[in-house]
């Protein structure tokens, strides 16, 4: 007579391995969506906290003091040295000989005509 196992106790037992293996795999997965829905959670929060885009921009020079232009708060293109402005600021800029954007137009928004 053979000692190897019979068939089915190899069968049953691949099926315990297989079935162990499966709940690991489901477990990694759990937490891989666990963790993920936590990330998206903390993307929502964060979106929800951040406070709303300035109305206007104002673009300063390179020395830092020097108004360089005024920009909408939506303008595509509106200098990396930028400060948010109200919109009082932003008038008195225009006002005061900072060039209007010419993409965003903010003196036509804010009914100034240059």
């Amino acid at each position: 007579m053979s000692d190897a196992p019979p068939r089915l106790e190899l069968l049953l037992f691949t099926r315990r391995v297989v079935e162990q293996q499966a709940r690991a795999s489901l477990r990694q997965l759990d937490r891989w969506i666990a963790d993920e829905e936590r990330r998206e959670a903390e993307r929502r929060q964060a979106e929800e906290r951040r406070p709303p885009p300035p109305e206007w921009l104002i673009e300063r020079g390179l020395d830092r003091s020097s108004l360089v232009a005024v920009h909408t708060g939506d303008c595509w293109d509106p200098g990396k040295r930028q400060m948010p402005a109200t919109r009082e600021q932003a008038r008195d800029a225009i006002r005061q000989q900072v060039p209007a954007c010419s993409k965003c137009r903010p003196d036509t928004r804010l009914g100034l005509l240059e």
